[in-house]
Parts: C-alpha cells; structure tokens; sequence
C-alpha cells in the first residue's frame, strides 16, 4: 500500500498538479465556444444572398452576371467589416484599392477566391453597361454557382470561426 501511494505521489510531481478552478488559467484546457460576426458584416452576407438568389431569377445573362458579381463582392465586403482594420499609414491609405485587392491581406485564404472573381470585374463593369454578349448564359451561371460557393465559405468562416476564451479576452 506504502508503495503504491508513493508510486502515485511521484506520478503527480512529475506531471504537475491537476487543474482547478482557482488555480492559474493555463491549468485548464480551454474550450472552443462560437461567436458571431459583427452587425454590419451579417448584414453584408443577408444582402449578398438576396443578390445571389435575385441574380438566379433574373432573364438576361447581363442582369444575372452582374447581380452576382455584386453578391459576391458584398460577401468580400463583410469579411472585410468582420476582419479589417483601417490603415494607419498614410502612404498607403492615398491609394484607393478594390476589395479583391484587400481581401487577401485580410483573410489570405480567401486569396484564389479574391482572384477569381477580380478576373470578372471587368466582365461585369461590360455587363452593367449593358454592352451585348459581355456575359453568356454558360458565364452567369458559372458566376452564380461559385458565388453560391464563396457565401456559403465566408458564412462559415465569420459566422461560425471557433474562439479561444483567451483571444477574445485580448480583442476585448
């Protein structure tokens, strides 16, 4: 008996205390809890998936193109009110740059997404002029699926991006 309450006393010095409730936080494994994005960012991703669902319905390839596109550079927008931080320098701020230009900086796994659809803007800026065959049904549709896509993506990244206890006391 002598040897085995030894045994288990060396056992505890050698991997320290058991964690408690009113010893140091580093004692306790933390929990991952949910949190959500700010207002205006759920806001953004509510109005870019009316878009995606209006840019759906729509007739000509022009309208649904464009319509998507917007949804899509509405969701980049959100990540960018969830993630951004206004920039301090200057320098950098005389530049106006598009969102899929910032959006890797922000969130750089959403870079081949930013480059995707900054590949469009173009497309779009023809389409919104109303210029004939800017964009083909086959097009709209593409555009529309891998806008579907990227919501759903972003959704979850802000939406639902688990939370150390610990980082959300340090934003705070």
């Amino acid at each position: 008996m002598a040897s085995s309450n030894a045994a288990a006393a060396h056992r505890r010095r050698a991997t320290g205390p058991a964690p408690s409730l009113t010893g140091p936080a580093s004692d306790v494994h933390p929990v991952l809890r949910r949190t959500t994005a700010p207002p205006a960012a759920l806001d953004l991703l509510a109005q870019a998936r009316a878009g995606l669902d209006e840019a759906a319905v729509l007739e000509t390839p022009n309208e649904r193109y464009a319509t998507a596109h917007l949804a899509a550079l509405r969701t980049a927008a959100a990540v960018l009110a969830a993630r951004g931080r206004p920039e301090t320098n200057p320098r950098r701020r005389a530049r106006i740059r598009s969102a899929w230009e910032v959006l890797p900086e922000i969130a750089p796994e959403l870079t081949e997404w930013s480059a995707l659809f900054a590949a469009g803007a173009r497309r779009r800026a023809r389409a919104e002029a109303g210029i004939q065959g800017a964009a083909s049904r086959r097009d709209a549709d593409d555009l529309i699926r891998d806008v579907a896509m990227f919501v759903r993506i972003v959704e979850r990244l802000l939406v639902l991006q688990p939370v150390l206890p610990q980082a959300r006391q340090d934003a705070g």
